[in-house]
């Protein structure tokens, strides 16, 4: 059996108290943990052993026996005259050793080996295998939420503060987050002690190490009161604050409000998804506005003020004379809040299309053919046409 020192693993003496084992165990825990440290397999292993010593040396009984054998093996009894720490491959400690007689005149048996065996049960403790120690859980963060919310074009513009229902979970009032009560070792009910549970991807079905006791298929009897998840369920209300500026696909974050943390690790976050409505008039580009506007001919001819919508109700614009269709204005910071920058904003662009009068009379007839021949002007003329 390779011997290993846990007291030089979790860099303690050999008189510390309890406080300091399980001080030095989270530190190294938290450094090596694959979560910190992914897919690096020197951290994996340096964190098993970790576990390991920890597992021994916070148990007094464990302690006792590596602290009397050098090592810890489940039949060992450190208060048992018999229990010397001997195997039957030598004398170490005062056991015995076989190696040296010859058995095989033994009636049925046709070598030493096979008595040996027996002897070799007889001294290791029936030649069972001990079974691993089922992982004790580390502290993890909760996972984030993701819920999605909808806004009217006006809501995203001036911000909403709203209360929403939020179907979280919390770290378990009775084991604080373990997933047990330090009971009795049985059979993982997840996998059936297999340590491998079936999933499915498209029409391929494949196994994977159970996370309910990480592969091992045996597990500390669940806490009664969260079958073992280490959380509960809780439905609450929480107030959530949309800034101004937000758009479609926007991700608004509210801290700790995601589901519960194990064993003290904080909750993980909410995340608010907006999808904004449309305007009737108005189209968004950034935090630019965009909008346009229909004028008459006159008021192209001759200039003239109107009103235009903007997201905070009519602005006046002055179309100077002269205006042509497809004519673009500029109204300054009549965009949205830059969420980046709540003092900065936008602008709204306004192109103007002139609408052709409708000719619904002689007189309007008589009135157009008079206008034409008042302004004779040609704009193909440049073209080179009549």
């Amino acid at each position: 059996m390779a011997k290993k020192d846990y007291y030089n693993i979790l860099g303690i003496k050999k008189d510390a108290k309890a406080d300091e084992i399980k001080k030095a165990y989270r530190r190294l825990a938290r450094k090596h943990h694959p979560d910190v440290n992914p897919n690096d397999k020197v951290s994996e292993d340096k964190f098993k052993e970790v576990q390991e010593a920890y597992d021994v040396l916070s148990d007094e009984k464990k302690r006792k026996v590596f602290d009397r054998f050098g090592y810890y093996a489940d039949n060992l009894d450190a208060d048992s005259p018999f229990s010397s720490g001997a195997t039957s491959s030598g004398p170490a400690g005062g056991g015995f050793d076989f190696s040296g007689f010859d058995f095989s005149g033994t009636p049925g048996q046709s070598s030493g080996s096979s008595f040996r065996d027996i002897f070799s049960d007889l001294f290791s403790g029936g030649g069972q295998k001990a079974q691993p120690e089922p992982p004790r859980p580390m502290p993890k963060k909760g996972r984030d939420i993701e819920i999605p919310l909808a806004l009217s074009f006006e809501e995203a513009f001036t911000g909403l503060t709203t209360n929403i229902t939020v179907n979280r979970s919390e770290q378990c009032s009775r084991c604080q987050g373990a997933g047990d009560t330090g009971g009795p070792v049985v059979q993982c009910p997840t996998c059936k002690g297999t340590g491998q549970v079936m999933r499915t991807g498209g029409r391929l079905q494949f196994s994977q190490n159970c996370s309910d006791c990480e592969g091992t298929g045996r597990r500390r009897q669940p806490c009664s009161l969260c079958n073992g998840k280490g959380v509960t369920p809780k439905t609450e209300q929480v107030k959530i604050k949309i800034p101004a500026g937000v758009d479609t696909g926007s991700r608004v974050r509210v801290p700790k409000k995601g589901h519960g943390g194990r064993l003290g690790a904080e909750p993980g976050d909410l995340f608010i998804l907006t999808n904004v409505g449309k305007h009737p008039f108005l189209t968004r580009k950034g935090d630019n506005v965009y909008i346009t506007v229909p004028i008459t001919v006159p008021e192209a001819a001759l200039g003239t003020k109107i009103e235009v919508p903007t997201v905070e109700g009519k602005a006046a614009l002055k179309i100077p004379s002269g205006t042509e269709s497809g004519q673009k204005f500029r109204l300054r910071e009549r965009g949205f809040p830059s969420l980046r920058n709540p003092s900065l904003r936008g602008d709204q662009f306004v192109e103007v299309k002139i609408a052709l009068p409708k000719v619904i009379s002689e007189e309007t007839k008589e009135a157009l053919r008079q206008f034409e021949k008042l302004n004779p002007e040609n704009p193909r003329k440049t073209m080179g046409l009549e």
